[in-house]
């Protein structure tokens, strides 16, 4: 079977030309007259583009509101109390230039043994109307023997503000503070006392 060839014929061409004359154009052409001005627009000039801030992997992330650690650190803890004193009378506290009226030095005893010294030493400068006083605990040996479970060092240094706060003698206590440097800093406390009525 032959090909056909792909060219049209003259014949084809002929019949095309009379169908293509019968009808009407869809759009009809416009004389350029009609047409309206086209007037290119200024190419606009290129802006210089802005140069990005330099970016560091998360400069924009809030700070997160609770840390990991759901327990505060002992300063903390203590530091954060409110202050129920005078407060000119308890920045020079804080600062180290009142001198304690009375001390006790719990360092070395066991929790048995220095919370009834601890409560009898307090009451009796309560009675003596002592208003500051210092209590000595030492700042604790870190003894973590690797258990699952953490071990606070300094057993007496956490326990001594649980006592202060506790009664009988909580009714006593109006202030905690840590002491300064030159009077045993992390190691010991001042306790400030209520006068008596």
């Amino acid at each position: 079977m032959a090909r056909r060839p792909r060219h049209l014929s003259a014949e084809d061409k002929a019949l095309w030309k009379k169908v293509a004359d019968s009808t009407d154009r869809l759009h009809p052409v416009r004389p350029l007259a009609d047409l309206p001005a086209m007037n290119p627009a200024p190419p606009k000039k290129r802006q210089p583009k802005a140069r990005q801030p330099a970016f560091q992997l998360g400069q924009n992330a809030k700070p997160n509101a609770l840390p990991h650690d759901l327990s505060p650190s002992l300063s903390n803890s203590v530091a954060s109390q409110p202050v129920s004193m005078d407060r000119k009378t308890f920045g020079k506290m804080k600062k180290g230039r009142l001198s304690p009226e009375s001390r006790i030095d719990l360092h070395g005893m066991t929790i048995a043994q220095a919370h009834p010294v601890l409560n009898r030493f307090i009451l009796d400068a309560a009675a003596a109307d002592r208003r500051l006083v210092l209590v000595i605990t030492g700042k604790g040996k870190h003894r973590d023997d690797g258990g699952p479970i953490p071990v606070r060092h300094g057993v007496l240094r956490h326990q001594v503000p649980h006592w202060l706060n506790s009664m009988p003698l909580k009714q006593h206590v109006l202030q905690i503070s840590e002491a300064h440097l030159k009077h045993g800093g992390q190691g010991a406390y001042y306790v400030y006392l209520r006068r008596r009525r």
